[in-house]
């Protein structure tokens, strides 16, 4: 996996951590579930770079 994509994803990951704690402080349920969103999206390309990992 590139540095690049690993960056991407952690950022991406800390983007969605932020939105559901700004979600969850201001009772906005929209918000929290984008935030859970983006940090499932983050994970699942995540999951996908490692197993291009495991193939090289």
């Amino acid at each position: 996996m590139g540095a690049d994509d690993k960056i991407k994803n952690t950022a991406e990951k800390l983007v969605g951590q932020a939105k559901e704690g700004f979600g969850k402080a201001t009772n906005d349920d929209e918000k929290v579930a984008e935030g859970r969103t983006e940090q499932s999206s983050a994970s699942a390309k995540q999951a996908g770079e490692n197993v291009k990992d495991v193939f090289k």
